[in-house]
């Protein structure tokens, strides 16, 4: 026994199996009664220290004391990781363990780790995920991740998502965003569907299909798509689609914004994406795309125009004069 906080521990033991009285056990173990009834204090700044840390455990449960410490020192607190640990041991937190199965790199040539991305907007990496509401209803989420910068562009949730869809979304961030040079999804039927790939050659951006079956050939929108499911959807019971909609928003621009990301040297996605300024769109943005009144009408062609109106006699193919009434015209 080094340390009071072992002796103190040793006491209790014996007290707890041999039933004897604290007296007669700290005799026995030759420890001092009043290491038993001393309690330790902490300081101002430590009680601070630790009020602020248990705000932000309370806030990300998933988070480690590496972690909180990180957020900690971009809040100003002047504190190491050792502090942190000790602070975070005598609360009792823990953040529970995930076993991860090993698994094959793979060998296609459009995996991560084969065609990295070098610089912003070149590589964008799409994947889905699943949830259910509180009523059972089915949702689905597409995530759209800058595999560079690390910053997520948008999450679309709905019931169901189609390639019209997709479209929509990406065309929307082309404008916000600028073209990417290259997309990294599977094999969904929503990214291979021939609508969508034409749409995308017109546009100059290049798919980069992963392998059947390979989920680990997409490791950036694997990765994301864990943050997001083990911080959010794990955490959160959604009551309809909207919710999940507002949610997943917030929790969007929380991580672009104020997630520091190791990867980045413990910037933000933002903060990164901020240090190579805005981004630079090679090709002008797309058109908007036409609403169906406007497609039915190119398919229908142009309409005929209707009978001229009569202005009186002897006034064909002239304007009537100004102030005239509908019987105002001259006589022949």
């Amino acid at each position: 026994m080094v340390g009071p906080a072992r002796q103190r521990e040793a006491v209790r033991f014996a007290q707890r199996t041999l039933g004897v009285s604290q007296r007669r056990a700290c005799r026995a173990l030759a420890v001092s009664r009043s290491t038993m009834r001393y309690r330790p204090k902490l300081g101002e700044f430590t009680r601070r220290l630790l009020a602020r840390m248990l705000q932000l455990v309370a806030k990300y449960p998933r988070y480690g004391y590496k972690r909180i410490c990180k957020l900690l020192r971009r809040e100003g607190w002047r504190v190491n990781r050792k502090r942190v640990h000790r602070l975070w041991k005598r609360e009792g937190l823990r953040v529970p363990r995930k076993a991860r199965k090993r698994r094959r790199l793979g060998s296609s040539v459009n995996a991560c780790h084969r065609r990295r991305a070098t610089r912003r907007n070149e590589v964008w990496t799409l994947d889905f995920v699943w949830d259910v509401t509180e009523h059972g209803q089915r949702l689905k989420f597409l995530a759209v991740v800058d595999e560079f910068t690390r910053e997520c562009h948008a999450i679309l949730a709905g019931t169901s998502i189609r390639s019209t869809d997709v479209q929509d979304l990406l065309e929307r961030l082309f404008r916000e965003h600028g073209m990417p040079d290259h997309l990294r999804c599977d094999n969904g039927p929503e990214l291979i569907a021939y609508e969508l790939r034409r749409w995308l050659q017109r546009r100059e951006v290049a798919p980069l299909y992963i392998e059947p079956g390979s989920p680990w050939e997409n490791g950036y929108g694997e990765s994301f798509i864990g943050r997001l499911r083990d911080e959010l959807l794990d955490r959160e019971l959604f009551t309809s689609l909207l919710e999940a909609q507002v949610v997943t928003e917030d929790w969007r621009i929380e991580y672009n914004h104020h997630r520091p990301h190791g990867a980045l040297g413990e910037q933000t996605p933002a903060e990164f994406a901020a240090s190579w300024g805005p981004a630079a769109c090679a090709t002008p943005p797309p058109p908007a795309r036409p609403t169906k009144a406007q497609e039915r009408t190119k398919r229908k062609g142009p309409t005929k125009p209707g009978p001229a109106p009569k202005v009186g006699v002897g006034t064909r193919g002239r304007q009537p004069a100004r102030g005239l009434g509908a019987g105002g015209g001259g006589a022949g």
